[in-house]
């Protein structure tokens, strides 16, 4: 069966790539990755399992407004709905070639990410509790279940000292983030009723949010990196970081003149921009390793 291109668009798969760099942490960190399960993992994560999220998201908020990854999103129907959840089975089933932790992490990450977007529960009208929500699942739980597959391990790893740090960095970078990807659908999210914490902040309160919760986090990966690596690679880290900060300080002038600049095209450019520093640096830790 062929899909409509309104199906494709909505599943999203480009942005889901905006995630990655949490999947090329875990792989930086990981001293002996299989790597028939890296490339499994991979795949199932990126381009079974954040589509299927994307489009079951899509299909019960029903936007008629820019989404992330999709500036003018066409109208949806039944046929998104199998497929998020056909794409949702096929990743359960790949992920039994991984083991059966992956299999249950797989499985109680779909629930949380369904019961953020389904109108029985939609976590995504609650503020803080959608926060802590995406928060946990797409950051230090979406770590934890990459490098447990990429190193064909098992719970045990949440004993390792390393890694637990490492996922509390991943869910405190969305801390900081996630809001700002909320900050141009205030409008939207108020006609359907949802109370997102960037509509509780305001506009300028959402970037005020950020750049505290980021400064913390920066802080952070610098305490990180200069214990597990040295302090050369703690100062990489904000080398790395510099366009990214640049530009968003360079938007917030501009919102602060103008708050219409708190658009979609900005918003995208940010995530970009942040997405391929993070991919810069984790990719040049784990060039480090292979080359030292």
């Amino acid at each position: 069966m062929v899909l409509k291109r309104a199906t494709l668009l909505h599943l999203r798969i480009p942005f889901s790539l905006f995630l990655m760099p949490f999947f090329l942490f875990a792989v930086s960190q990981s001293e002996q990755p299989d790597l028939l399960k890296l490339v499994l993992s991979f795949v199932i994560i990126h381009f079974l399992f954040y589509p299927a999220s994307n489009g079951y998201n899509s299909y019960f908020d029903k936007d008629e407004n820019s989404i992330g990854g999709l500036e003018i999103p066409p109208p949806v129907d039944k046929e998104l709905y199998f497929t998020s959840l056909f794409l949702d089975f096929v990743a359960l089933v790949l992920g039994i070639f991984i083991g059966w932790e992956f299999v249950l992490m797989l499985l109680v990450i779909g629930l949380a990410s369904k019961a953020y977007s389904h109108p029985w529960i939609r976590l995504k009208k609650l503020p803080f509790t959608g926060l802590f929500t995406v928060v946990f699942f797409q950051g230090a739980y979406t770590y934890l279940m990459s490098y447990m597959a990429i190193n064909n391990s098992g719970f045990e790893v949440l004993l390792d000292n390393q890694v637990l740090f490492s996922s509390f960095l991943c869910s405190f970078l969305l801390f900081a983030s996630y809001p700002m990807t909320q900050v141009y659908q205030h409008e939207e999210d108020g006609r359907r009723g949802d109370l997102t914490v960037s509509r509780v902040l305001g506009i300028r309160g959402t970037f005020v949010w950020t750049t505290l919760v980021f400064v913390i986090g920066a802080i952070l990966f610098f305490i990180y990196f200069n214990i597990y690596y040295t302090l050369h690679i703690a100062c990489l880290f904000f080398l790395f970081l510099l366009p990214t900060l640049f530009y968003f300080l360079y938007w917030f002038y501009k919102v602060v003149h103008n708050q219409s600049a708190a658009d979609y095209k900005n918003t995208m450019r940010l995530n970009l921009l942040s997405s391929l520093s993070f991919i810069g640096l984790f990719g040049y830790l784990l060039l480090m390793k292979y080359v030292n």
